[in-house]
């Protein structure tokens, strides 16, 4: 099977680096312009074929997105759709206003700069905007910010709301919002924005064109975004003579006093991801309920002397999974016993919750007991900040990058946890999950997680393979319960109940020129 390739995830001048590259090998700008509005009249009339019957308003602002803008106009004009184009601010660039003046004979021509955006809207189906693009920055001003507030006027008129590159008011590289209006699709071109994924609530369905960026492509580095052909392509396949053994043996360490649960959930999940075997080594007290929820793993308790971690470990393990439910902090018992453990056991690790959090401010001494193992670190941002000595705010702002230094001095494969996912190797490279959903805004999904990480270190052995993999079937598990409703009446043994589906990766093509599409994480009810 063909793998499609990978897509970059950029900031604002990435992108314009491509565009660069790609006009510097040759492509000239306003033939980019032109496969861009080309493609996005086609997705538009594709997707909305029934609403474009009552005709399209297209938004064109005064750059390079408002010549986009006019593309779209004119091409869906010539195929018989009524348009009307609203012009806030007249076109500056030359690519726009050569645009333009093709596509005013076929459309109605709203105004230059003095008519009210209020009053362009005539009940059609499908509005376009093409206000700003991706360099812009900070807060619309003047017309169009009034076009913006008109475009959320719209969207309460139950129109759909088509976003060219990204909407207008949400920053390319931050995912900054200014009241930015909630659109149901989000065509942009050659690479995902960085800010889509961030504001991903506005940007709705998100579909990345090929406009022939990849001619001039530069080998910057950047993120990628994963997707189903590659999981399917990186998932090992169990042989038919396959046992228990050859799917590997899983210890998992936590369950404290009070939070048996993490690690039954964590169990749970590693069975549901073809783990062979699975024994849960927890607090004394939590043993009887440990064997009670979980009767088909085996257990044993937390071990006291390293002839303990030898016996139930090292003799037996082929990857451990340390932290959920652990319970204690920094300084207290839980350092005391991963360290115990680590230093005799010498195998792949994940190292998760409480087991991160007892190296708080020490990222020095978590290097030191890795001491380059394979490994995945876990962390949600507050125990990313926790163990950096970061503040939230700058884990958050800075989530694509901030990982880079943590993954080479601890040797580990970093998957900071959130919407997006970013998985960061020792090398530096990165992977992004863009899968899952709000269900998973819940106590005990990251334990989930851990599971399949886990399972899949001990099969693939490659850290940033495996926990890019589980992340994504994680995000896809959870996609699979909603299937477009509200996370609400469902729970983390709906996502447990789905991994066997989720695990079932199809790998087939996407439909030219689209290069990736991510479904709307909170679609709207017509």
């Amino acid at each position: 099977m063909t793998v499609a390739r990978l897509i970059a995830v950029t900031t604002s001048a990435e992108a314009a680096a491509r565009d660069r590259a790609a006009i510097d090998s040759g492509v000239p700008s306003r033939a980019l312009m032109q496969r861009a509005g080309a493609s996005s009249a086609a997705e538009i009339a594709l997707r909305f074929r029934d609403r474009i019957r009552d005709g399209v308003l297209v938004f064109a602002g005064p750059g390079n997105n408002g010549g986009d803008a006019w593309v779209v106009a004119r091409a869906l004009a010539a195929s018989g759709v009524r348009v009307r184009v609203s012009e806030p601010v007249p076109a500056s660039t030359d690519d726009a206003r050569a645009e333009r003046e093709l596509a005013l004979p076929f459309v109605e021509h709203i105004g230059g700069g003095d008519t009210k955006p209020a009053d362009a809207y005539r009940g059609e189906g499908v509005v376009v905007d093409g206000l700003l693009g991706t360099g812009s920055t900070g807060a619309p001003r003047g017309p169009i910010a009034g076009a913006v507030a008109d475009l959320r006027s719209i969207r309460e008129r139950r129109a759909a709301i088509v976003a060219l590159d990204l909407p207008t008011g949400v920053n390319a590289t931050t995912g900054e919002m200014f009241k930015a209006a909630r659109c149901d699709l989000t065509l942009t071109y050659g690479t995902l924005k960085r800010g889509h994924l961030i504001a991903r609530g506005v940007c709705g369905r998100i579909v990345v064109l090929d406009i022939g960026l990849s001619r001039g492509t530069l080998d910057d580095n950047a993120p990628l975004a994963i997707h189903a052909q590659w999981v399917a392509t990186s998932l090992p396949e169990f042989p038919a003579d396959a046992h228990k053994g050859t799917r590997k043996k899983l210890a998992i360490v936590g369950g404290g006093a009070g939070m048996s649960g993490a690690a039954v959930l964590t169990a749970r999940a590693a069975w549901r991801s073809g783990i062979g075997m699975v024994k849960l080594i927890v607090a004394d007290e939590s043993l009887s309920s440990v064997r009670k929820a979980e009767p088909q793993s085996l257990t044993a308790a937390w071990p006291r002397t390293s002839t303990d971690v030898e016996r139930e470990i090292s003799a037996w393990a082929d990857v451990v999974a340390l932290g959920p439910g652990l319970g204690g902090g920094a300084g207290g018992g839980s350092r005391a016993l991963v360290e115990r453990i680590l230093s005799h056991y010498t195998g792949p690790v994940v190292i998760d919750a409480d087991a991160i959090n007892a190296f708080s401010s020490d990222v020095n001494g978590l290097g030191k007991v890795l001491y380059q193992r394979p490994a995945v670190l876990t962390p949600h941002p507050v125990e990313f900040a926790r163990l950096t000595g970061s503040a939230v705010d700058d884990v958050l702002a800075r989530r694509f990058d901030i990982a880079l230094p943590l993954a080479k001095h601890t040797g580990a494969a970093v998957l900071l946890k959130g919407q997006p996912t970013i998985v960061t190797a020792s090398d530096g490279r990165r992977l992004v999950s863009a899968s899952g959903t709000p269900l998973l805004a819940a106590a005990g999904s990251g334990d989930l997680l851990t599971g399949m990480v886990a399972t899949l270190l001990a099969q693939i052995g490659d850290p940033l393979l495996a926990a890019a993999c589980a992340a994504w079937v994680h995000g896809r598990a959870a996609s699979l319960v909603q299937r477009g409703k509200s996370a609400r009446g469902f729970t983390l043994e709906d996502v447990l109940a789905k991994l066997p589906e989720a695990w079932t990766v199809r790998g087939d093509p996407t439909r030219y020129p689209v290069l990736l599409e991510l479904p709307d994480v909170t679609p709207r009810k017509w």
